[in-house]
């Protein structure tokens, strides 16, 4: 089993940063590594992606604007968020999925664990 925990979100103005973090009770080493994200009345979306050998892949409403990193020994991901927009408003989710590489399709019924989530809002 593998527990993870979102902290790091909090209420904005529109154009500031935040850094989502998520810790992991596991080494996240051979994991490929997810942000999702999830807006009240929407489906859950794939934001950035990390594995293995550190291959990222973003969504393209968030590419040069986040940047998804993880620190293997301290078993941390996080999610840098800068120019933050109103329709980045949404639950923050992290979610591992066991096996080394990331689909090239981000599906959540992927993935193996998920934490609770951290609430982000981005306000005009």
């Amino acid at each position: 089993q593998v527990q993870l925990a979102e902290s790091g979100g909090g209420s904005v103005q529109a154009g500031v940063s935040l850094r989502l973090s998520c810790a992991s009770s596991r080494s996240i080493v051979t994991y490929c590594m997810t942000w999702f994200r999830q807006a009240p009345g929407k489906e859950r979306e794939a934001v950035a992606s990390t594995d293995r050998y550190l291959t990222t892949n973003y969504a393209e409403s968030v590419k040069g604007r986040f940047t998804i990193s993880k620190d293997n020994i301290k078993k941390i991901l996080w999610l840098e968020m800068t120019s933050l927009k109103p329709e980045d408003t949404a639950m923050y989710y992290c979610a591992a999925r066991t096996t080394w590489t990331c689909p090239a399709v981000s599906r959540p019924d992927l993935y193996n664990y998920w934490g609770q989530g951290t609430q982000v809002t981005v306000s005009s």
